[in-house]
């Protein structure tokens, strides 16, 4: 066991969202479900579930966003739970950091999607975005492939439509018996098009906040 008390009296409350950083500019969301000593548990990512799970040892950096900041904080991944709901029980592996980085923030969701390969068009529903990616939820199976290159056009509201071109990260079966599937793109934007986005994910960030603040007042 990892002794790293300091580490952990760095985490949020249980219920904050967090970002599991699971490559270079790829992050997913997770949400923070319990510290328990040393060691704390998140929901499992729903891109990582199967095969595609890393194992116990496994090496991440997990990161929440207070206003203004990021705080970064290495750890190992010492369990996976074999029933529903699922859950990462992880340990610290440093102290944790402020982190002025750009690490990719995702959130959102709702918007139309218009995956687009060749002349073949696919419509869906946005789950999230960051300046890295996206996930997008779509109703009808479409034969997709990790590796294959997607144009994605997203309606981001009040911010306008962006339109990108990347690659397939993920394909997944959507969960709890939903139809469909959920497809992780990964792509990189200039800034113009980066500054659209972080607007989008911030205004979300500020409306999300304002809907707990507003939900916590009415609780007895």
């Amino acid at each position: 066991m990892i002794a790293a008390v300091s580490a952990i009296t760095d985490l949020p409350v249980t219920g904050t969202p967090m970002f599991l950083v699971l490559d270079a500019g790829v992050n997913v969301r997770s949400r923070l479900e319990s510290v328990d000593g040393d060691i704390f548990t998140v929901a499992a990512p729903l891109e990582t579930v199967g095969p595609a799970a890393p194992g116990p040892g496994h090496q991440l950096d997990v990161f929440w966003a207070p206003p203004r900041t990021r705080v970064v904080l290495p750890a190992r991944l010492v369990a996976i739970s074999d029933e529903a709901p699922f859950r990462w029980v992880l340990a610290p592996a440093g102290p944790a950091r402020q982190s002025n980085r750009r690490e990719f923030v995702r959130g959102g969701g709702g918007a139309a999607v218009r995956l687009t390969r060749g002349d073949q068009g696919i419509d869906g529903a946005l789950l999230d975005i960051s300046e890295g990616g996206l996930r997008c939820w779509i109703d009808e199976p479409a034969v997709l492939t990790p590796g294959d290159e997607l144009r994605a056009a997203v309606s981001l509201g009040a911010v306008g439509e962006v339109e990108v071109t990347g690659r397939i990260l993920t394909v997944r079966e959507a969960p709890h018996g939903d139809p469909g599937q959920h497809v992780v793109l990964t792509f990189d934007t200039g800034e113009g098009l980066a500054r659209m986005i972080r607007l989008y994910v911030m205004t979300w960030e500020i409306d999300e906040r304002r809907r707990r603040q507003e939900a916590d007042a009415g609780r007895p």
